[in-house]
């Protein structure tokens, strides 16, 4: 037993020194036990008690295991993603994170042989872990020059931004600070940089998520959520106490949800809306943060990612003097930022235009919206009716969601008024058979119905780091390609760079339009089912999703991968 601990003592690194004749076997022997007893690691007690030179001991150890030697004075450790492994790890492990290329990190070690340093990196980081050796003295001056940077990063923000933010609840009234816990220039400053770093990162919502043992803050980017920061847990209550003050709600009711806004005056000419809503969980209140910006309304029709006859369809619809406009697809696909582009469209001192959302989202001159409340009795359909007797030219509906509101939306596109609205289905012809479900006649779809749009949002790949990527002939012909056009297919997948997120950068629409033919008013007026229907609008050239998708990967716009998550059925 006894020659059994002896051998594993010297497995690893130790067997490495000894090999090297950097150490004799009774002298590793001997630092193990005290490296042991410091509870330190063997490499740290070898450096910090000059027995041996990090210099030699990194440059034999990248020979031995055949990795990259990296000279950390030659990067700045004050801008590494420390955020991305938690501290503990950090510490424990003696591992410093560099930087990350999609789905790789690549880590600072000074000792590859800590297996378990690099399982637990992974497991927290569910990321790949690639190990390049740097020396132990520069690692432990870089860590904590890091750490340092990253635990003073609430002191440290000092800067314009954070200084000169307004930020106002959701009645227009300036923040008064008063409790001294959720007031502390740390805690303000935090927040605030939380607030402008997902701003100026284009996220689309802000996660804080408290647990028993940590607390977790996300941005959703492109769709997906990434984690960007982990704060001590002791201090979790105070930030989302903060985020509830910010947007005036009850800082002592921590046992039903709530909901605020915020809005954040980043110039004169730009402001940002945060809607909030807190959820109690086990271990204190998540709270979740949209971020709503007037801008994402504004960018033009061409950069939604219609192809060209999509495009042509759309216009000429929502030009109609009357009829309905539907556009449909599942929460987070982009319906609002597409009616809103049509809505700008039209926007003109000759036209009177009214929306009845829940809520609004995004704030446009010109145009009168109205938030709906159920529990004042202001819902969809009473808005609509509201709407009627006010004069209206184009109406927009937040969602269709009964019969009430779609019978009152019909009619008033039967009357003389555009009407764009959203319903949640899948694609466009299940949308008319929805409607019939619903009860709307058929002879009323038929006459009301200018266009139907369903549409996803996929992420773009990054210009700058895409690369072309050959897939087994099988699973394009699968995926939806042709044999004819194999041969001259050009593919590209996602890399990840300095510029991009996991290789994605942006989103793009990918739509199926379909207006009515003569034959699916005839079907539709037959009672006809959704299969029925869209056999039918296949048969009429109307692309599917699928096949809007697989354009998008032709163009070299977007990756298979993400057109196959986006289009799953």
């Amino acid at each position: 037993m006894a020659t059994e601990s002896t051998d594993l003592q010297l497995r690893g690194l130790a067997k490495v020194l000894i090999q090297a004749e950097l150490l004799t076997e009774s002298q590793a022997r001997a630092c193990i036990k005290e490296a042991r007893q410091n509870k330190v690691q063997l490499i740290s007690y070898l450096v910090t008690n000059k027995l041996v030179d990090s210099k030699a001991i990194a440059a034999k150890a990248s020979i031995e295991f055949g990795l990259p030697l990296l000279d950390l004075d030659a990067i700045d450790c004050r801008s590494l993603p420390v955020g991305v492994v938690n501290e503990k790890l950090i510490r424990k492990h003696h591992a410093l994170p560099l930087f990350q290329r999609g789905k790789t990190l690549f880590i600072a070690m000074a000792d590859p042989t800590n297996h378990q340093g690099i399982e637990d990196i992974k497991f927290q980081t569910l990321m790949r872990p690639e190990i390049i050796l740097v020396e132990e003295n520069k690692l432990t001056n870089a860590i904590e020059t890091a750490l340092e940077v990253a635990d003073t990063s609430m002191m440290d923000m000092l800067d314009a931004d954070l200084e000169n933010l307004d930020i106002a609840a959701d009645d227009g009234t300036v923040v008064v600070d008063g409790n001294p816990d959720v007031d502390e220039a740390p805690i303000v400053k935090f927040v605030n940089k939380i607030l402008l770093d997902a701003v100026k990162k284009g996220a689309s919502d802000i996660h804080l998520e408290p647990y028993e043992k940590n607390f977790r803050i996300r941005f959703r980017q492109d769709g997906m959520l990434y984690a960007v920061a982990s704060p001590p847990v002791n201090i979790a209550t105070r930030i989302i106490s903060r985020v509830k003050v910010m947007s005036r709600m009850d800082i002592a009711e921590r046992r039903v949800p709530q909901d605020g806004r915020i809005k954040m005056m980043l110039s004169k000419n730009r402001a940002i809306d945060f809607r909030v809503n807190t959820c109690p969980t086990l271990f204190g209140e998540k709270v979740v943060l949209r971020i709503l910006d007037p801008t994402a309304a504004q960018m033009g029709i061409e950069k939604l990612g219609f192809e060209p006859k999509q495009q042509e369809l759309f216009l000429h619809a929502i030009h109609k003097p009357y009829g309905l406009v539907l556009v449909t697809g599942p929460t987070g696909s982009g319906k609002t930022v597409s009616l809103y582009t049509g809505l700008n469209i039209l926007n003109s001192i000759d036209r009177n235009i009214s929306t009845a959302e829940d809520p609004v989202e995004i704030t446009v001159e010109g145009i009168n919206q109205v938030n709906v409340n159920v529990k004042t009795g202001l819902t969809f359909a009473n808005a609509l009716r509201a709407f009627l007797r006010q004069d209206p030219d184009i109406i927009m509906v937040g969602e269709i969601r009964d019969l009430e509101t779609a019978d009152i939306a019909v009619k008033a596109a039967q009357t003389g008024h555009l009407v764009l609205s959203t319903l949640h289905t899948n694609d466009a012809p299940q949308t008319l058979n929805r409607l019939m479900q619903m009860g709307v006649a058929p002879f009323n779809i038929v006459s009301a119905v200018n266009l139907i749009m369903a549409q996803r949002l996929a992420r773009r790949l990054c210009e700058h780091c895409k690369a072309p990527v050959k897939f087994p002939e099988h699973i394009l012909l699968d995926a939806g390609f042709t044999e004819n056009e194999l041969p001259g297919l050009q593919i590209f997948s996602p890399v990840g760079c300095e510029h991009c997120t996991n290789g994605y950068k942006g989103r793009v629409g990918i739509y199926q339009v379909m207006t009515l033919s003569e034959k699916m008013c005839e079907l539709i007026l037959e009672g006809g089912n959704s299969l029925q229907l869209t056999q039918l609008a296949k048969s009429e050239g109307i692309n599917d999703l699928r096949a809007s998708g697989l354009n998008k990967v032709r163009m070299g716009i977007t990756s298979l991968e993400e057109i196959d998550r986006v289009t799953k059925e």
